[in-house]
């Protein structure tokens, strides 16, 4: 296996992109465009080092590692990026982290960590094995939970399949909505409309909590809205907003990837939180992802109850630490 270190994504874009859609860990968070839009906004005082695993004839694999104070980290970080992990062609993981641990030995570090790994990556078998092979001591914990819903053909099936508990209680709160005033779903058609439909968006996830206000620093909203941006222009970005009577109460931004719809963030009206907007709203962006074909209904991390309500169940990401 041959290891090639470059400095910057761009280097490696084409390696990248074409491993990925090999990868079994595929997601839009292990894409070249949106780790480099994080990069971009957030990679300051850190070393990049994007390394690339050949096997004489094609790239097999892609880790993006910044270096600092001796711990090699996966790029992004965890309040941004709800998966990460290595971007690896199915089937060759062993010899992947084999041959990245021995490039990476040759430069000094003491912790090589990954978070937000998903339960089903083959890192977590393959990353463990190489590492002790060599002497290196490996943990792996439990980090969050990600609950996703698998989709059924229409939103009668889908509604059917809730408990009857919440079945009732959603088919009351959309009853309810529908008899307050004129309910209307906009979706983001078009990379023109994104910038204003993100202000509401921003706007509305403020006023949601103090909590969500106070995430939502300068820095993170001008990255939301280059990553909204990017993604509408590669026909990524699913961007909805709710209104009651022309004006909105409620937005979910999300993002739709080889048929996975990922429920981003949201935000919503407090002073029309009797008539339970935030929650039919992401009711409508699940009727949406099933009219437009996507398998999979995914609330990214946190255990907040309404993913449950919603027929989320649970799977896990996992920090991985590898020690010399």
């Amino acid at each position: 296996m041959n290891v090639a270190s470059f400095p910057t994504i761009e280097e490696a874009e084409a390696a990248w992109e074409h491993v990925l859609g090999m990868s079994a860990a595929a997601t839009l968070f292990l894409t070249p465009w949106w780790q480099g839009v994080w990069w971009r906004h957030f990679g300051g005082g850190a070393e990049l080092a994007v390394h690339v695993v050949s096997d004489g004839r094609r790239a097999i694999g892609v880790a993006p590692l910044v270096w600092a104070d001796g711990v090699l980290d996966l790029l992004g970080g965890t309040d941004l990026f709800d998966y990460r992990d290595f971007i690896v062609e199915q089937g060759r993981e062993e010899g992947f982290c084999a041959a990245l641990l021995a490039h990476l030995s040759r430069r000094e570090w003491h912790t090589l960590r990954l978070e937000s790994v998903r339960e089903s990556s083959p890192t977590l078998r393959a990353l463990s094995s190489a590492a002790e092979s060599v002497g290196m001591s490996v943990e792996i914990e439990p980090e969050d939970v990600a609950p996703v819903a698998v989709l059924p053909p229409t939103w009668d099936e889908y509604v059917s399949g809730l408990s009857k508990k919440d079945r009732h209680e959603l088919r009351r709160k959309i009853r309810r909505l529908d008899g307050a005033g004129e309910v209307t779903r906009s979706v983001c058609a078009s990379p023109e409309q994104a910038p204003s439909m993100m202000a509401d968006f921003l706007r509305l996830h403020r006023a949601s909590s103090p909590d969500k206000a106070e995430f939502m620093t300068a820095e993170r909203e001008a990255f939301f809205m280059d990553a909204a941006g990017e993604a509408a222009r590669r026909g990524r970005l699913r961007l909805e907003t709710v209104a009651l009577d022309g004006r909105p109460v409620a937005s979910c931004l999300g993002f739709d990837y080889a048929g996975v719809f990922l429920l981003y963030n949201s935000g919503y009206a407090p002073e029309h939180s009797r008539l339970s907007v935030g929650i039919v709203s992401k009711a409508l962006a699940i009727r949406g992802a099933i009219e437009s074909g996507d398998r999979v209904f995914d609330f990214l991390r946190g255990s907040e109850d309404y993913k449950y309500r919603l027929g989320g169940q649970d799977s896990k990401v996992y920090r991985v630490l590898v020690r010399r």
